[in-house]
């Protein structure tokens, strides 16, 4: 399987893959639904879009769970948002509003640019946002986890 570039899906998709990731597990759909404040024949489209695509398993009366597939691009795009994040706050601007606009633009950065700033940033481990994995992505930084 190729390495995406990280600008497959657009931001609310991507959203939906950072929510199911922290959640761990199963989620309802209605539980979708309620949390992103949409309707639930919209989160019933969007789940049969992500599973026809591979990113998530939806299981009727179960709910809907990352698939593998899911959990990498899910993991590569919380680590997108914290260095992203980190690097504005390199530039003065606060931890809450990196994190802000951060998330207006964060889906247009590929995978390429993000690799090339972490290497830049020496490959942090901590965010203003959280911990910086180095798990999916950045061969070079792949090799420091090791």
């Amino acid at each position: 399987m190729g390495v995406s570039e990280g600008l497959e899906l657009p931001a609310k998709k991507v959203e939906y893959l950072k929510y199911l990731y922290g959640r761990g597990g199963f989620v309802k759909t209605t539980k979708l639904a309620s949390r992103f404040g949409v309707d639930p024949s919209t989160i019933t489209k969007t789940v049969c879009e992500l599973a026809d695509s591979g990113y998530i398993t939806h299981t009727p009366y179960h709910g809907v769970c990352l698939s593998e597939k899911g959990k990498r691009y899910a993991e590569f795009c919380i680590k997108r948002h914290r260095i992203l994040a980190l690097m504005l706050t390199h530039y003065g601007i606060s931890d809450e509003l990196a994190c802000s606009e951060v998330s207006r633009f964060e889906g247009l950065v590929s995978r390429e640019a993000i690799d090339r700033i972490c290497h830049a940033m020496g490959h942090p481990r901590q965010g203003v946002c959280g911990k910086i994995s180095h798990e999916t992505s950045c061969q070079e930084c792949k090799t420091l986890e090791d």
